[in-house]
C-alpha cells in the first residue's frame, strides 16, 4: 500500500463573531500581526509581525544609541550627532504594520459578519 507524502490540510473552519473579535483585539492591542495569524490570514499577519519587529528594533537602537550619546556627553563632553532619523522610522515602520493591521481586523470583522446565519423570522 503506497504512502501518502503529506497529510491532507483539514478545511479551513468559519471564523466567528467571537473568533474575529479577539482576533482583532489582539492585533490592535498586542502585537500586530498575531491576530491576523489566529484568524487564518497567515501572509497577512507573518508581513504586519515582522514590520512591527523592524520598527520595535529600529526604536530600541534609537534608544540605546541616544542613551550612549547623551552619557557621553554628560561624562566625556562629546559632541553628539543626530539619530532622530532611526527613531523616527522605527515609528514609521511600526505605525504602518499598525495601520496594515486595522485594515486586515476590519476585514476579519466582516468575514465573521457574513459567516453568520441568517436570523429565523
Amino acid at each position: 500500500m503506497p504512502m501518502k507524502a503529506s497529510f491532507p490540510r483539514p478545511p479551513p473552519k468559519l471564523l466567528n463573531r467571537s473568533t474575529a473579535r479577539n482576533a482583532a483585539l489582539l492585533n490592535l492591542c498586542a502585537t500586530p500581526g498575531l491576530g491576523s495569524i489566529m484568524a487564518g490570514r497567515r501572509v497577512a499577519g507573518l508581513g504586519q509581525l515582522l514590520l512591527a519587529i523592524v520598527g520595535f528594533a529600529l526604536v530600541v537602537g534609537w534608544f540605546v544609541l541616544f542613551a550612549i550619546q547623551t552619557y557621553n556627553r554628560l561624562v566625556n563632553d562629546a559632541t553628539p550627532q543626530s539619530v532622530a532619523g532611526l527613531g523616527a522610522a522605527g515609528g514609521v515602520a511600526f505605525g504602518a504594520a499598525w495601520v496594515w493591521a486595522l485594515v486586515t481586523s476590519l476585514s476579519i470583522l466582516r468575514q465573521a459578519r457574513r459567516n453568520e446565519p441568517p436570523l429565523l423570522p
